[in-house]
C-alpha cells in the first residue's frame, strides 16, 4: 500500500537568509501538491546528528546547501545511513560535495579523503574550488540518457542555477567513477555537475541548486522525483 504521507530529514544548518533553504520548502510542498501527498520534514542540524537510530523513522534524505556544515561528521552520518540504507536521497551544492566526500572515504576506502574548503593542503582533497566560482550563475546542464536525473526531467538539456564555489577535484574525478558513481550530468564546458549511485534506488546529487525552480512558481522535477522514490 503506497504512503500518503511522507516524512523527510533536511540534512543542514537552516539559515532563513539562504535561498536554497527558502526555496526547499516550497519545492517539497509543490512537488506534493501535484503527487497528492503530504509532506512532512524536519532540517537535522549536522551538530545534533548523533547517531543512526534517530534517522529511521525518515522516508527520505535531502542534503541541502549552504556549507561548510556546522558537523562534518554528522551530515556524513546521515548520508551513510541513506546509502547503506538504501533510503531515497537528493544532494544539491553542499549536498552533492558531501555525498562525493562520503562516497570515496566510504565506498572507496580512501580514509584520508577531504573537503578542500576545510583542508586545502590535503594531498587527498576531493573536492577543490572551482575554477570559476558558480555564485548566483545560471549554465545548461546536459544529462546523460537513461539516468534516475535524466528521467525526472524528462529531457536531456536543462538550465539550473548555482551558488557554489567547489566540485570534483579533475585529478580524482576518473577514480571517483571507475565504480557505481556515476556521471549522470555535465555543464556547457564539460564539467561535472550531476553524480548518481547505480546500486540504489534513488541517490541523486547535483551541484546545482534545482530547488530554485520552486521560488518562480515552477515544481522542481527532482523534488518529484525525490518524493516518488519515498512512496
Amino acid at each position: 500500500m503506497n504512503k500518503t504521507t511522507l516524512h523527510l530529514a533536511l540534512i543542514g544548518d537552516y539559515d532563513a537568509q539562504v535561498t536554497a533553504h527558502q526555496a526547499i520548502p516550497l519545492a517539497l510542498q509543490q512537488a506534493g501538491a501535484t503527487l497528492d501527498l503530504t509532506v512532512r520534514f524536519d532540517w537535522l542540524a549536522t551538530d545534533t546528528i548523533k547517531s543512526t537510530e534517530q534517522l529511521q523513522h525518515y522516508d527520505g534524505f535531502w542534503c541541502v546547501p549552504a556549507s561548510p556544515y556546522r558537523d562534518l561528521d554528522g551530515a556524513l552520518r546521515a548520508i551513510r545511513y541513506a546509502r547503506e540504507q538504501r533510503r531515497p536521497f537528493l544532494g544539491t551544492c553542499g549536498g552533492f560535495q558531501h555525498a562525493v566526500l562520503e562516497y570515496a572515504r566510504n565506498v572507496l576506502g580512501w580514509a584520508d579523503a577531504e573537503h578542500g574548503e576545510l583542508a586545502p593542503d590535503s594531498p587527498r582533497a576531493v573536492l577543490t574550488p572551482l575554477t570559476c566560482a558558480l555564485v548566483e550563475a545560471t549554465d545548461t546542464i546536459r544529462l546523460m540518457a537513461f539516468t534516475r536525473i535524466a528521467e525526472a526531467y524528462a529531457t536531456l538539456d536543462i538550465h539550473e542555477g548555482y551558488r557554489c564555489r567547489y566540485g570534483i577535484n579533475p585529478d580524482f574525478e576518473s577514480a571517483l567513477l571507475e565504480a557505481d558513481l556515476i556521471a549522470s550530468g555535465h555543464d556547457s564546458a564539460g564539467d561535472l555537475r550531476a553524480v548518481e549511485l547505480l546500486d540504489h534506488p534513488f541517490f541523486v546529487a547535483t551541484l546545482f541548486q534545482p530547488e530554485r525552480a520552486a521560488l518562480t512558481g515552477i515544481t522542481p522535477p527532482l523534488a518529484i522525483a525525490l518524493l516518488k522514490a519515498c512512496v
